[in-house]
């Protein structure tokens, strides 16, 4: 199959890494170092002792990788609607678009959920630039389950999982039945879902407080949860988030204790968004606080502890130049 990778990191890379050693015919748009250091190639994968090397074709045009069969967006939330209206030459009628993208994604509510009709996120797709340039129809949605970092450009460091959860968005299944054997085939483990949003929402709702308060804290997570102020206030958001969900189809019956005593097996790491804030990355508030925010509004449900953690995590983040003023 034709598959282009956009945003050659961490995940696009080990999806990349992957399907290219399987035979796949994977073209990638990057820039800079990253395009120079695939041009030079190979793009180097690691597992533990066991390195994985492919070569693939890399450029900044998009009109140079033409039509294919799968794009995998794998490009950080604030940068992809300043992109997407370039991606154009990448689809055609049968292309199937898999965003593997951290929070809320642009698509999340095109087919309506629970109490909404179909809505588009203005805080994800302002102008509708995304919407316009990827047809709906296009879009088969994923969760991403990896620990995965990129020390330098073109080299992958896979540390733990190795699963994607896949779903078409109008809870269809051709899109899925094309796609999830390819990566299978490719060693990569496939969780087949008959609603994706769902998916989406649960995996939210373990990292839309951790990110936020790591970023502003610097704290790795064990020290969050560790804090009893703190960790009462990351379960009065998780509260707000499980009515919010509640109301579109999502519901999540687990307790937050629970799911915050699985965030502690991990130890003390550092989530995207604390190093994102160490290398000067623009952040993914958007995505993992201000879209929950607007949906809640769309339904009227209050959410004053949601609300004080937007507020916070996004006067930090304009402070310090990673998120826009205004």
């Amino acid at each position: 199959m034709r598959i282009a990778i956009v945003g050659a990191g961490a995940i696009g890379g080990w999806l990349g890494i992957s399907l290219a050693d399987a035979g796949h015919h994977v073209s990638v748009l990057a820039r800079g170092d990253t395009l120079a250091a695939l041009r030079e190639g190979p793009w180097k994968l690691q597992r533990g002792d066991v390195v994985t090397a492919a070569q693939v074709i890399a450029s900044d045009i998009p009109s140079d990788l033409g039509v294919q069969d799968i794009v995998i967006i794998a490009v950080k939330g604030p940068a992809l609607p300043g992109l997407a209206p370039s991606l154009a030459p990448l689809i055609g009628p049968d292309t199937i678009v898999v965003p593997a993208m951290n929070g809320v994604p642009w698509w999340f509510l095109l087919a309506g959920g629970g109490e909404l009709s179909p809505t588009r996120l203005s805080t994800i797709d302002p102008d509708n630039a995304i919407a316009a340039a990827i047809p709906f129809t296009s879009v088969l949605g994923s969760v991403v389950h990896v620990a995965a970092t990129s020390p330098k450009a073109g080299h992958v460091w896979l540390k733990a999982g190795n699963r994607l959860i896949l779903g078409q968005p109008d809870h269809g299944s051709a899109q899925l039945d094309r796609i999830a054997p390819v990566l299978e085939q490719a060693g990569i483990g496939v969780e087949r879902s008959a609603h994706i949003q769902k998916d989406v929402w649960y995996k939210l709702w373990g990292n839309m407080t951790m990110n936020p308060i790591s970023a502003i804290t610097g704290a790795t997570c064990d020290r969050v949860l560790d804090d009893n102020l703190v960790a009462g206030f990351v379960l009065r958001v998780m509260a707000e988030a499980q009515e919010i969900g509640s109301k579109i189809g999502c519901r999540i019956d687990e307790r937050g204790e629970d799911r915050n005593a699985v965030t502690r097996q991990l130890g003390a790491f550092k989530t995207s968004m604390l190093q994102d804030v160490e290398a000067g990355r623009p952040l993914e508030l958007d995505q993992l606080v201000s879209a929950p925010r607007e949906i809640a509004e769309l339904l009227g449900v209050a959410t004053p502890n949601l609300d004080a953690l937007l507020g916070l995590s996004r006067l930090f983040a304009q402070s310090r130049g990673l998120y826009p003023n205004g």
